[in-house]
């Protein structure tokens, strides 16, 4: 959430925020709002001035023998006009927060303007593609010829965009799992978190799903519970309403979750296979940090995130966000997209983004600075470590061979039983 009165002292910037991301907002209303508040306060403190005035007025004259009644009837008025302004100002306080959930998080400058993924730069491209004396298959194909992959099973259980793995499948997604969370905390300094998978509605609000990606995720009504989309949102509000102290900063948590999306503004993208899919797991990384830190910590968030496509052997390259596809809370992030031969394309597998204060402002996480004592918000900021179906698709894409196995790649040998090789069934 962007603070009041950064947008009052900035609204052409925070108009350009608009027009750039392609977000929509009530500005003029949000202003109008503003304007209205400060003058009902303006008259709230001054009959509030006259009615401290006249009871001094009235006790004077009360000492004195002279008769106040005039003085007192008055106030009684004044009294009750006070009280329908302040309740004025807590119906313009209401719509002003309102209105101040629509409004995205304002880019960093060094962001690159543009209208969508078209025009995301690429920062860098690491490895090489796998060279293959045969035409490769999809993910989808080489998982149910190998017995692993069953998305009629998912489809017959669930509905469309749902899967089941199977046997060596289920192992290797398991497999990812362990070795990343294993990596980033014996290599990377994070602390793991098993959070609920549900999560009140202030939490949704605190990250920034609600109100405005309410659509796009599973809600139990009757509990007011919403599944998580992303490991972010539980591991975000483990500091929901907290104030750390500076010399706990940086705070960098990863975390498990299976995650659930509607995808609701996704209707025909990536139909088959599970690349977009209604659940999967997910590796998460969040950090908490001061604001003189906080882009020198998305540089090594980025640096963990890859770090795991480099173990893995997986061609991918880098894309920064250009200001139309930068999305509602970010002020700056970047994309790692592995290669999928099957497809002959890359395919996002994380996304890595500092948000600066937005998140920490709607969730009123602060922390107190060691030398003033001051207290202000944290920056945070979250990458996946990685998707793990996603990773999973790339391995069977990648390490496909032309008898139809696929060979597991070494890192995972070990979460895998010491076995080196997904053979076709039978």
């Amino acid at each position: 959430m962007l603070d009041l009165r950064f947008i009052r002292e900035n609204p052409e910037l925070v108009q350009q925020v608009l027009d750039h991301k392609g977000a929509h907002a009530d500005l003029e209303g949000l202003l109008g709002a503003d304007v209205r508040r400060r003058e009902l306060l303006a008259e709230v403190e001054d009959l509030k001035r006259l009615r401290n005035e006249t009871s001094q007025t009235v006790s004077a004259r009360k000492k004195q023998r002279e008769d106040a009644q005039d003085l007192i009837d008055g106030m009684r008025d004044v009294g009750q006009r006070i009280k329908e302004l302040d309740a004025e100002v807590a119906g313009v306080d209401e719509r002003i927060q309102t209105l101040l959930y629509d409004f995205p998080n304002v880019y960093h400058e060094s962001v690159p303007v543009g209208k969508d993924e078209a025009e995301n730069p690429e920062v860098r491209r690491v490895g090489e593609p796998p060279a293959f004396d045969f035409e490769p298959k999809p993910h989808w194909d080489l998982g149910e010829n190998l017995g692993i992959l069953d998305t009629a099973a998912g489809a017959k259980i669930s509905g469309s965009r749902f899967f089941v793995l199977k046997g060596a499948g289920a192992r290797l997604e398991r497999a990812l799992i362990g070795f990343m969370i294993d990596l980033h905390v014996a290599e990377h300094g994070y602390l793991e978190i098993y959070p609920p998978f549900l999560v009140r509605s202030e939490c949704m609000l605190g990250t920034g799903q609600l109100p405005k990606f309410g659509e796009d995720a599973y809600h139990c009504e009757v509990d007011d519970l919403w599944l998580v989309p992303t490991a972010e949102v539980p591991v975000t509000n483990l500091h929901r309403e907290e104030i750390l102290a500076e010399e706990q900063l940086p705070v960098k948590y990863v975390a498990y979750t299976a995650c659930f999306r509607r995808e609701a503004g996704a209707a025909g993208k990536d139909t088959r296979g599970i690349i977009r899919v209604h659940q999967f797991d997910k590796v998460e990384l969040v950090k908490f940090c001061t604001p003189e830190t906080s882009y020198d910590e998305l540089s090594s968030l980025l640096t963990n995130a890859e770090t795991v496509l480099q173990r893995l052997g997986l061609h991918y390259r880098v894309v920064q966000m250009c200001t139309g596809d930068l999305g509602f809370t970010a002020a700056m992030k970047y994309d790692p997209e592995v290669w999928m031969p099957g497809g002959d394309r890359f395919v996002e597998i994380s996304s890595c983004s500092n948000f600066e204060s937005f998140q920490a402002r709607r969730a009123n996480i602060r922390y107190r600075t060691a030398e003033t004592g001051k207290v202000q918000f944290v920056h945070t900021l979250n990458g996946s470590g990685l998707a793990v179906g996603r990773t999973l698709a790339a391995l069977l894409e990648n390490y496909q061979q032309a008898d139809g196995s696929v060979v597991i790649p070494e890192p995972l040998r070990p979460y895998m039983g010491g076995r080196e090789i997904i053979e076709p069934v039978a």
